[in-house]
């Protein structure tokens, strides 16, 4: 099970991951925490009757995206609910909006995933870092209650209405872009005379050996990056297909980093360190 805050970070985070085990045979659930009514539209082609005149209208969109993008994973898939909480803009940045995720209480917010969790029975819960992978109050709320979850629906006394308990074994952080991996990527470019999207980003990456230690687990999914861009663009409102992101061909990609990266931080099973493997102990 991969818990997100907003539709589109399933494809974004963990994708391609998640396509080589469900062509393994693998259940794969997303638990989406928000529906991202206040996402922005970031893609310039996009164009869609209506929504200049009808805002809202983007809610409606992003399920329909979402929709998309499950069917290419082949995943199964649940809205926790939760209304997103948009960026904070300015300096210093305004209040939240009432009523938004990321001013849920804890004991709340997490009791539908707690039930999710006890009903699906993952043996792998993946979610975001302490710090949300970047500081969205969605990313970081989402963090809260997957941690939150995954220890209390293993807890008979704890949401007691919300099913029979259920002990995940492993608990993961995706990590997504690191100095290693842009510098690999960025390397490769180069040496194939190709323009090179990450070069700019290198040189303003700062480069953090405490974040390096993470990596704890490489899953090898390279097979499956057509995959994870499919679903990626699926998410029309979100995703330029002629961003950066897709300037780098498969292979070179292969080459380079033919891995996405976890840190592993909970196992009630025993494993060994370094993994390739989220399963590792489980199989």
């Amino acid at each position: 099970m991969h818990v997100h805050a907003h539709p589109d970070d399933e494809s974004s985070k963990g994708a391609a991951s998640t396509a080589r085990y469900v062509a393994e045979g693998v259940d794969v659930h997303v638990a989406t925490c928000t529906g991202g009514e206040r996402g922005d539209i970031l893609n310039p082609q996009f164009e869609h009757p209506g929504i200049t005149d009808n805002p809202a209208l983007i809610t409606e969109i992003r399920r329909e995206e979402m929709d998309r993008a499950r069917e290419i994973l082949g995943i199964t898939q649940d809205w926790l609910g939760f209304v997103d909480s948009g960026w904070p803009d300015g300096d210093p940045k305004p209040p939240l909006p009432e009523g938004c995720f990321g001013l849920m209480n804890m004991q709340d917010a997490a009791e539908p995933l707690v039930r999710l969790i006890r009903s699906f029975k993952p043996q792998v819960l993946t979610t975001y870092d302490e710090n949300g992978g970047y500081p969205h109050p969605d990313h970081i709320k989402c963090h809260e209650i997957s941690v939150w979850a995954f220890e209390a629906a293993a807890d008979p006394e704890a949401y007691p209405d919300a099913g029979e308990p259920w002990q995940v074994s492993k608990l993961y952080y995706h990590l997504g872009w690191s100095y290693k991996r842009i510098e690999a990527i960025s390397k490769a470019m180069d040496e194939h005379g190709l323009e090179n999207p990450y070069a700019e980003r290198l040189e303003k990456w700062e480069r953090k050996p405490e974040d390096e230690e993470r990596l704890t687990t490489q899953v090898e999914c390279a097979e499956y990056f057509p995959v994870r861009d499919a679903a990626l663009l699926a998410h029309a409102t979100q995703i330029d297909p002629d961003g950066w992101f897709f300037k780098v061909p498969h292979e070179i990609q292969a080459a380079a980093w033919p891995y996405e990266d976890y840190q592993l931080v909970t196992s009630h099973v025993e494993t060994q360190l370094p993994e390739t493997d989220l399963f590792a102990g489980l199989r």
